[in-house]
């Protein structure tokens, strides 16, 4: 369990990321049409996790945003935005924003993303929403790199995760 907080408030995590060098938790997620996604549908391409409570939020959006731009930049590599919210909500968000180089998931239905990837929330206001995690998969699926946003309003270290791009 991952020792975090929220708004500076102490908030835990079901379980730890997934260890560097060890091969990701398969996964099912939902697209914005309502037809889902699988882990394997990305092998052959380096993949950027980049998780996140609710894009309804200043800190999640940015990320979005973030790294939608450095996206449109990469070769051969898929960035997946991934929360609980319903994919309505991540459509509309994609078109108000013109985000249009990541593609966005959703761990709504069953919520087992969050539980196989040790990244939903245990306890806190944000009780099983996802919590703010970048995981880097090279294009076999193993992890090359994470991290654990320690404060939830805290944006992730996208250089860190780019850099682990390219040292793949």
């Amino acid at each position: 369990m991952a020792s975090i907080t929220l708004g500076g408030n102490p908030a835990n995590t079901v379980g730890n990321l997934p260890e560097v060098n060890t091969q990701a938790p398969a996964f099912t997620l939902t697209k914005s049409d309502m037809s889902t996604k699988t882990l394997s549908d990305f092998q052959g391409s380096k993949v950027v996790l980049n998780i996140f409570p609710s894009v309804d939020t200043g800190t999640c959006a940015q990320s979005v945003r973030q790294f939608n731009e450095e996206a449109a930049e990469l070769s051969g590599v898929k960035v997946l935005c991934i929360s609980k919210d319903l994919p309505f909500a991540q459509n509309r968000f994609c078109g108000a924003e013109g985000i249009e180089n990541v593609e966005m998931l959703s761990d709504y239905k069953t919520g087992s993303f969050g539980q196989d990837y040790g990244l939903a929330f245990a306890d806190s206001a944000f009780e099983s929403l996802l919590s703010r995690c970048v995981v880097v998969l090279n294009e076999e699926g193993k992890v090359i790199y994470t991290e654990q946003v320690q404060e939830t309003g805290d944006e992730p270290n996208y250089k860190a995760a780019l850099e682990a791009l390219m040292d793949a």
